[in-house]
């Protein structure tokens, strides 16, 4: 390309970035800037993503800057504006577009992408307002369709069986050693689409805050949902497969219909592998049972309630045999197979997922003055086991996960 071409681009490019930067936004300036960006991307000397832009310059540097947007709600106006009639999509909204081809900056074609640092915030804010995916173990992935992890087949711990076929054994000096070694499965885990739609009046569409906060909350509560629901009753099929569904999940029958006793919690508690890395998963519907039951201690007939308020600094508001308990409504109801869980979700649980899409609508709710915005969130999540465990002494499986069955 003609240097002295590429100087005029850059000139250009550095002149209305600095105009913008102290605040003009006419569309005069938005016009003119889309036309220098759209040239200097179709000729290869503008790139964006991950937060950082980059300008190929005359002389051969770049030029990096830092964040695009200052807030979510700012990049959902940018976009909403973009699809009005003979508007103009904001310069920006170029430089969060996809690698190549899907024809991001042009609302027809597919929408926009929320720009990479701000999806991950929202992301860590999905985790964080749901009660279960960030105690699972998390792999977040970039590029890749999937993951593949190896995993130890194993499914007893009976000499020659741990670890899928590690042995040690005793030998006198100089006695002859017979090898062994593990064998591994694969655990293969695909993205799936976690779809979540939001509504917005032109109103709302106006005020860049008001937006950010609103159709953000109502997309990180929905998710985190949806989430923690697949993690517990996933089907596997277009979803996570979630503990309920999983042939590792260890159902123990309880000792009355209908509800739960002392010594169901205690079944419980010895069939689950590492319990003192495990929370109590129940429906709240079994609070009133559990507040009720009661533990005999020592001779002299006292007796002390099972589950506990917090005590300690920092400690959970709620707590069984020192394991915290968390009310969730994914659990099922009191009597049904899985109304309580013992759940070492840190060690048995794997969640994986890629940074969130949105896309926007000005066409789908026209007659109601209102915009359709679409999250599409991509996860997939599954049991370390792919079975439950047979201990070294007993017969009574084991694994990560247990509940009550009927």
């Amino acid at each position: 390309m003609d240097r002295e071409k590429l100087a005029e681009l850059f000139s250009r490019y550095k002149v209305l970035s600095e105009r913008r930067s102290k605040g003009e936004n006419s569309d005069e300036l938005n016009k003119e800037l889309g036309d220098v960006l759209e040239n200097m991307v179709d000729l290869g000397l503008y790139a964006g993503g991950e937060s950082r832009r980059a300008v190929i310059k005359p002389d051969g540097f770049t030029e990096t800057r830092g964040k695009i947007f200052k807030s979510f709600g700012e990049q959902l106006v940018a976009v909403y504006r973009s699809g009005l009639p003979g508007a103009k999509p904001d310069p920006r909204l170029y430089e969060v577009r996809a690698p190549a081809g899907l024809g991001e900056t042009v609302p027809s074609d597919g929408g926009f992408l929320v720009e990479s640092v701000l999806s991950r915030e929202i992301l860590g804010d999905v985790w964080e307002t749901g009660k279960l995916a960030k105690l699972c173990r998390n792999i977040p992935i970039s590029n890749a369709s999937g993951l593949k992890i190896p995993a130890f087949a194993e499914t007893s711990r009976a000499t020659g069986s741990r670890l899928g076929g590690v042995t040690g054994y005793w030998k006198s000096e100089g006695a002859e050693k017979t090898s062994s070694k593990p064998t591994f499965r694969q655990m293969e885990l695909t993205l799936k689409k976690l779809i979540g739609l939001c509504y917005a009046s032109d109103e709302l569409l106006e005020d860049a805050v008001a937006l950010g906060n609103v159709i953000k909350q109502a997309f990180i509560s929905e998710l985190s949902f949806m989430t923690d629901d697949a993690i517990v009753n996933g089907t596997g099929v277009g979803q996570p497969l979630g503990i309920l569904q999983s042939p590792s999940l260890v159902a123990v029958t309880r000792n009355g219909a209908g509800t739960i006793a002392t010594s169901d919690i205690f079944n419980i508690w010895s069939r689950c592998l590492n319990p003192t890395k495990a929370v109590w998963l129940v429906n709240s519907d079994i609070l009133p049972t559990l507040f009720a039951m009661t533990l005999t201690v020592g001779t002299a007939g006292g007796v002390t309630t099972m589950i506990k308020e917090g005590e300690l600094p920092g400690s959970p508001p709620l707590s069984m045999l020192g394991i915290p308990l968390i009310p969730i409504e994914q659990c099922q109801t009191l009597g049904t197979k899985g109304d309580i869980y013992l759940a070492n979700l840190a060690e048995g649980y794997v969640l994986i997922s890629k940074d969130l899409k949105v896309d926007v609508s000005i066409h789908v709710r026209f007659i109601y003055d209102e915009s359709c915005f679409r999250f599409v969130l991509r996860i997939d999540g599954q049991p370390i086991l792919s079975n439950a465990i047979t201990p070294f002494k007993g017969s009574a499986t084991k694994s990560h996960f247990v509940c009550l069955t009927t």
